[in-house]
């Protein structure tokens, strides 16, 4: 791959965004790492990244945010090119509770932090990669969860329901776009092994949960990325609206 394709990855400077952010570039990308809050995680993926000699930029900014959203996009029109796809990586849980324990501002912060970023990074890259638009096409790759179809009582159903949204926008984003060279399709990861479990109040969850999974065993961030990185590829050339369900058997 020719270090003139451009991957664009929120939320990269830790877990699935992060091992995704090294796979592209192992494969000659050039990537722009955002990141919210932790410049020093962002850069340490970065010289990873840099280690294969192909262009790199790290981008702070609150993709929840409109304002932040259009500055990383322009910064990566600017600093690296054309953009060739999109990685909705970005998200957040809460800790874990029941119905009875979820509020309105708990449920707007999760909304705004995984389907807004979601929908607004993705109206800006259609405008970049758009041939109707004068680009020359791309991909968008979402990463949603498993938890979509499962619904994650008892835990998660507010992050479940989140990301059942995300599944539905790129369903319907991928027909909207099919014919401007865009192709939409999103991975639903089951139990990985990453930090965001500590955000939930149970860093060993994978440990607790893993055992039960067909497969016995929880996966990893690598596992996901290979996963993102097909459906962005020239690979998956075939593939629009189509969903990778990589949980284990789940």
């Amino acid at each position: 791959m020719s270090k003139d394709r451009i991957v664009l990855i929120t939320g990269s400077s830790r877990g699935i965004g992060a091992a995704s952010a090294r796979l592209f570039a192992a494969n000659g990308w050039g990537v722009c790492i955002n990141y919210i809050n932790n410049a020093a995680a962002a850069e340490a993926v970065a010289k990873d990244v840099r280690a294969y000699d192909v262009p790199c930029t790290t981008v702070q900014g609150d993709v929840s945010k409109e304002d932040d959203v259009l500055r990383v996009f322009e910064t990566v029109d600017s600093e690296l090119g054309t953009l060739s796809s999109l990685v909705n990586n970005a998200g957040i849980l809460l800790p874990q509770s029941r119905l009875s324990g979820i509020n309105a501002e708990r449920l707007n912060k999760l909304l705004i932090t995984n389907v807004t970023s979601c929908f607004i990074c993705s109206r800006e890259a259609v405008k970049r990669m758009s041939t109707n638009e004068g680009g020359k096409g791309g991909t968008i790759v979402n990463v949603s969860s498993i938890a979509a179809t499962l619904g994650a009582p008892n835990e998660y159903t507010d992050y479940a329901a989140t990301k059942g949204a995300m599944d539905t926008f790129t369903r319907g984003l991928a027909l909207e776009v099919a014919g401007e060279g865009i192709r939409v399709n999103a991975v639903r990861p089951g139990i990985i092994d990453t930090d965001i479990h500590a955000d939930g109040g149970e860093p060993g969850r994978v440990q607790r949960l893993g055992p039960m999974v067909p497969m016995q065993r929880g996966g990893t961030a690598e596992e996901i990325a290979e996963a993102i990185y097909w459906l962005a590829s020239e690979k998956s050339s075939y593939a629009t609206g189509t969903f990778i369900d990589l949980a284990g058997g789940r």
